[in-house]
Order: C-alpha cells, then sequence, then structure tokens
C-alpha cells in the first residue's frame, strides 16, 4: 500500500501518486483499457517536478511517470522558501487552472486539495493556504502550483536584481 501514495528514492527525493486514470479503447473484442499516471517528484529542501506515464496497466505506467518527473527534477529550478513556507502571496496559471498561494505562520499547516497538497509536501513547505479557481484537472492544477512556485522570489534576490540594497 505505501507504493501506491509514496516512496523515497535512492537519491533523496520523495515522489507520490497524486492521480492514477483509465482510459478505454473500444475494439472489436470489446473494450481495451490503457491507464495514465501522474506522479510528483521533490527532496523537501526547494525542488519539485512533476511527471506523467502511460502504459497498459498502473505500474509501468507509475514507473514512466516517475522516470519522467525524476528526469525534469534536474533540469528545473529551486523554490525560493522562507523557512518552511513561502516569501510572498502569488498565483500559479496553468490552462485553465489558477491556485493561489499565501503563506502562513507556524502550525498551520498545508491547507490545499489533493494534488496541490502532493506537490507542497514533497517541496518542503509545511505551513501554506491555497485557492484553486477554475478547473479542477490534476494535470493542471499540480502544473499551475509548480509555475507559481517558481515564481517566487526572496527580499534579497529582487533586491539584488533591482541593484539596490536593502
Amino acid at each position: 500500500m505505501a507504493r501506491d501514495r509514496e516512496s523515497r528514492t535512492q537519491d533523496g527525493l520523495e515522489d507520490r501518486v497524486v492521480k492514477i486514470r483509465r482510459c478505454a479503447a473500444v475494439v472489436k473484442g470489446g473494450r481495451r483499457f490503457s491507464f495514465n499516471a501522474l506522479v510528483v517528484v521533490g527532496d523537501n529542501h526547494g525542488r519539485v517536478s512533476c511527471g506523467y506515464g502511460k502504459a497498459n496497466e498502473v505500474p509501468p505506467a507509475v514507473e514512466k511517470a516517475t522516470k519522467d518527473a525524476q528526469e525534469a527534477i534536474k533540469r528545473q529550478k529551486r523554490v525560493q522558501l522562507k523557512g518552511d513556507t513561502i516569501p510572498h502571496r502569488i498565483i500559479g496559471r496553468f490552462g485553465g487552472s489558477r491556485v493561489i498561494l499565501v503563506p502562513a505562520g507556524p502550525g498551520t499547516g498545508v491547507k490545499a486539495g489533493p494534488g496541490v497538497r502532493d506537490v507542497l509536501e514533497v517541496c518542503g513547505i509545511r505551513n501554506i493556504l491555497t485557492k484553486t479557481h477554475g478547473s479542477t484537472n490534476p494535470i493542471n492544477l499540480v502544473k499551475a502550483t509548480i509555475q507559481g512556485l517558481l515564481l517566487l522570489r526572496t527580499r534579497e534576490e529582487v533586491a539584488r536584481l533591482r541593484g539596490v540594497s536593502l
């Protein structure tokens, strides 16, 4: 049962299965089923990525999605965190989904829906408030959350980019 939800890989990455979907193709003999898996991978220290895999059975679909996410995490930049929350409010957009991410004080926890919660927890965020608008498609929600996290900037980084001192 532990493999269904989350696991740790040898290089310190945690992966979580967000969604498994079944697809049916009607053929001469009846229906042929295939499966799609959406997986998020993170290191609990600001790196997070998602992967998508398709196969005729569930375990190969999950393996493909995990491999896809692990390859993508190597190319992705680190999320700017402020302790165990985020530095400021941000809105992530992808497709028809919008995810609003609001920093929260210690002890708040992760107040988020299923797909968004998985992304935030494997990223290492422990206190945050979220609200989703628009499409509730898990793929769009996960990608909107990751896109929003990658837009975050710390005060020091903004000051350096503007060439001013705090």
